[in-house]
């Protein structure tokens, strides 16, 4: 059956896609429990990286196409899938723990909307990227095209989304999809040695570091720069910081409490 796992291994809060026989295209109910999944490793102190993964032989596959007469079929209910889809921007963008996407096989339609709500996106170099809505007559969301704009340029952006042809996972890495490839054979070892790097850093400046990030994606008028600042005073008052300089005075690892 189609399901969202939801999973710990050590310090990595796990989101897995599972719907092998259709190559985990997204079904309207995995969807809809996205937010509460990347809730649940935010509450979790053990977690410090919250990462996004498709079992089998592909990421995401697309929407569940069975699922749009009944899901997408008419004005209201495409309107209905809308506001889950921004529910789960708003749960990624609001998440203080880095995210992260590890793409291989197919990340197509949805899959590609889904993966560009995280920080940061890891593609095999033989993966297949696209995004088809102009094959189907779909509307793409003003957050997703923004985010798309703002990774790749207008141009790069237009040509995908215009032509709705695939590239490999090298050539989303050139335009600016994903901020790292890998060998296919390879990308589940560096993606976990990644994700243990990032964990090894101060959670409190990576939330802090989020935030600006966000911020600087979100409209002027909706940027709130005083909580911003507050956030990185923050940093700097904290145990953290103090771990942080005792580390390098005694030549050794930080052990990061994120307080």
């Amino acid at each position: 059956m189609p399901e969202l796992i939801v999973r710990r291994e050590d310090r990595t809060g796990w989101i897995l896609f599972s719907n092998p026989a259709k190559h985990n295209a997204v079904t309207y109910e995995m969807l809809t429990a996205l937010p509460g999944a990347v809730e649940k490793h935010e509450r979790d102190r053990a977690v410090r990286v919250i990462a996004l993964a498709g079992e089998g032989k592909s990421f995401v596959s697309g929407a569940d196409l069975s699922e749009y007469a009944s899901i997408r079929g008419s004005h209201y209910a495409a309107s209905s899938y809308g506001g889950a889809l921004e529910s789960v921007y708003s749960a990624f963008a609001a998440a203080r723990k880095p995210t992260l996407a590890k793409i291989h096989g197919a990340c197509m339609g949805i899959g590609l909307t889904i993966a560009l709500c995280c920080d940061v996106r890891m593609v095999a170099e033989n993966a297949q990227v696209s995004h088809p809505a102009a094959r189907f007559g779909l509307g793409i969301s003003w957050t997703s095209m923004r985010r798309l704009v703002a990774l790749v340029g207008p141009g790069d952006a237009a040509d995908l989304i215009f032509t709705a042809r695939a590239i490999s996972g090298q050539k989303a890495y050139k335009i600016g999809i994903a901020s790292r490839v890998a060998a296919d054979v390879d990308l589940d070892r560096e993606f976990a040695e990644y994700c243990g790097a990032m964990a090894d850093a101060a959670p409190l400046t990576l939330a802090a570091a989020k935030r600006a990030i966000v911020a600087a994606l979100t409209d002027p008028a909706e940027r709130n720069l005083k909580e911003l600042q507050a956030i990185i005073e923050a940093c700097n008052a904290s145990d953290d910081y103090k771990e942080g300089l005792a580390a390098v005075r005694e030549k050794r690892a930080p052990q990061f409490k994120g307080r």
